[in-house]
């Protein structure tokens, strides 16, 4: 168990290692840094010189990218260009607004799939598993600005009865939400689904069947327990892509996240905040990974015992 646990922790952190450097290279591969600050039609070359100077650019390479780990490790990731502020301070007001819609959703697709599936793996056949299997089809195939415009119109345009935009109450959080999640719902559904159908066709379950369980106990604690593994494999991974990639939500409704953040910095050449973005994105999935790990350990005995 811990030689599991410290081997998925030394790739963790060599994936870190990989992503800091990929990013670090990105700003000097895409041209020089110091040029984004500067109008190259109005700066001298004194200035220039100066600036380079004042940002360590005039140093070598390797020590640059020693002082840029030092500082993410830090929490500094230098000014923005647009802003004038702290890119650490930037990304701590908008961290939480993202934090919280990708939460919810995956809560809520958590609360409603996995027993979905359940229930049309138990009722295999019937037409609760055939309504719930063309329905999980048509929410993963459908393009999630879609289903937040269908959203909007419905809810917002039509009904009135949430707002279309913007952060605030419970209420803000409804629509752009349940956009993310009816997504994940699909996915879990389907996946649960599959997994249940392996599990209660096991050997286990048939001898806890024999055992004279309660069917309740057979299904939700034997066989739940095991099929869960792939759907925790799903969960963490969209967990981790979801805090990289709600631009499309946070966009559509003007979610004030990291999402939105990064779009502004492309159109704005605020290169800081975009490197900041893309590196804090990233360790995020690579954290979820590992910790979608750690609950292989704890649903699989032979995780463990190997």
């Amino acid at each position: 168990m811990i030689r599991f646990l410290a081997t998925r922790l030394v790739q963790a952190l060599l994936g870190l290692v990989v992503l800091s450097l990929i990013v670090f290279l990105s700003a000097h591969v895409s041209g020089d840094p110091a040029s984004f600050y500067l109008n190259p039609n109005h700066a001298t070359q004194a200035e220039y010189e100066r600036l380079k100077a004042l940002l360590g650019l005039d140093r070598p390479l390797h020590v640059q990218y020693g002082s840029f780990i030092l500082g993410a490790l830090t929490g500094d990731f230098g000014e923005s260009i647009y802003y004038r502020r702290p890119v650490s301070e930037l990304l701590f007001s908008r961290l939480p607004a993202t934090m919280q819609l990708s939460l919810t959703a995956m809560g809520l697709a958590l609360a409603v799939g996995i027993p979905l599936g359940v229930i049309a793996a138990i009722r295999r056949g019937t037409l609760v598993d055939r309504v719930a299997t063309v329905v999980s089809i048509v929410w993963m195939s459908a393009p999630q600005f879609w289903i937040g415009i269908l959203l909007l119109t419905l809810f917002a345009g039509y009904l009135g009865w949430l707002p279309s935009y913007g952060s605030g109450g419970l209420q803000h959080l409804v629509l752009p939400a349940t956009t993310l999640a009816l997504y994940l719902i699909a996915g879990i559904v389907r996946l649960t689904r599959s997994s249940m159908i392996d599990a209660m066709e096991s050997d286990y379950v048939r001898f806890a069947r024999m055992k004279g369980l309660p069917n309740g106990s057979v299904v939700w604690k034997h066989a739940l327990r095991n099929a869960l593994i792939p759907v925790v494999t799903f969960s963490g991974i969209m967990l981790g892509a979801m805090l990289n990639g709600t631009i499309v939500v946070e966009q559509l409704f003007a979610w004030p996240g990291i999402g939105r953040l990064a779009v502004g910095s492309v159109f704005q050449r605020d290169f800081p905040v975009l490197q900041a973005t893309v590196l804090i994105g990233g360790a995020f999935f690579i954290l979820t990974s590992y910790l979608v790990d750690l609950l292989y350990a704890a649903l699989d005995p032979r995780i463990r015992s190997a």
